[in-house]
């Protein structure tokens, strides 16, 4: 039985996250029920990074073992045919045995990108966080450096029973780009609302709120309490995943 690999993108605007759950649009029920009209039966995918509602990618990765025999190319052409612009098939290919989109990933990367020019863009409003104060970087990257290293992050993590809130970051950095202020984190994996949380805390210590020394004591908490809240979900992009020692090239 192979193993089909699909590289995937897609706006998040639209959907209730990735993930299928039932009497909502998500990016997974989609991608399934175009692959079971094409081949004919329910066919069942696991995926590297569940994005929750409103949150994009620029690069995901999906698998899924099938008796069903197809053509990667037409595979690819075809879905991104039913499914775009919003869901694009970037890259569709038959991997060896024992290939799983979640568990072989070595690590993912996202990108955060606020606006804190003072006037919102409105052709940016799906995909960019527009604030009104002004952020002074500098700070947000002294407070961002605390999350570097093995932490527990459930001061910044929404508790789900049984999950370890445990992670090791390995980059977390802001910079200005293109007008906007970017967050780039890097991780082998994320607690839920993990990145988002990060980034409200961040924003606040650029603004002024909260002092770049206190994120350590934030996190020490262990407490969702001591952060504050989560930043929107439409600012965030699935940016890359790894799969290996070498950073996957596909949509690079």
């Amino acid at each position: 039985m192979p193993t089909y690999r699909l590289d995937i993108a897609y706006d998040g605007t639209g959907f209730r996250g990735y993930a299928r759950n039932e009497g909502i649009r998500s990016v997974q029920a989609e991608i399934e029920g175009m692959l079971a009209v094409m081949g004919g039966e329910p066919i069942d995918t696991v995926v590297a990074g569940r994005t929750d509602a409103g949150v994009h990618a620029r690069h995901n990765v999906v698998s899924f073992a099938t008796s069903v025999e197809f053509e990667p190319d037409r595979l690819k052409g075809s879905l991104t045919t039913a499914l775009g612009p919003e869901i694009v098939i970037t890259d569709a290919a038959i991997v060896p045995d024992g290939f799983h989109a979640r568990f072989s990933a070595s690590a993912r990367s996202y990108r955060y990108f606020v606006d804190d020019g003072g006037t919102p863009d409105p052709l940016r409003r799906h995909s960019v966080w527009a604030v009104r104060w002004g952020l002074d970087v500098d700070r947000m990257n002294a407070g961002a450096s605390a999350f570097v290293g093995e932490h527990d992050f459930a001061s910044l993590c929404r508790h789900q029973e049984g999950r370890t809130t445990e992670r090791t970051v390995m980059e977390a950095s802001w910079s200005r780009d293109d007008g906007l202020v970017v967050y780039v984190v890097r991780a082998r994996a994320f607690c839920h609302q993990m990145v988002r949380s990060m980034v409200a805390l961040c924003v606040d210590v650029g603004r002024g709120k909260v002092e770049p020394a206190a994120v350590p004591g934030i996190l020490e908490a262990r407490d969702r309490q001591a952060a504050r809240g989560a930043a929107p979900p439409h600012g965030l992009v699935l940016w890359e995943v790894e799969f290996g020692e070498n950073r996957s090239a596909t949509n690079a």
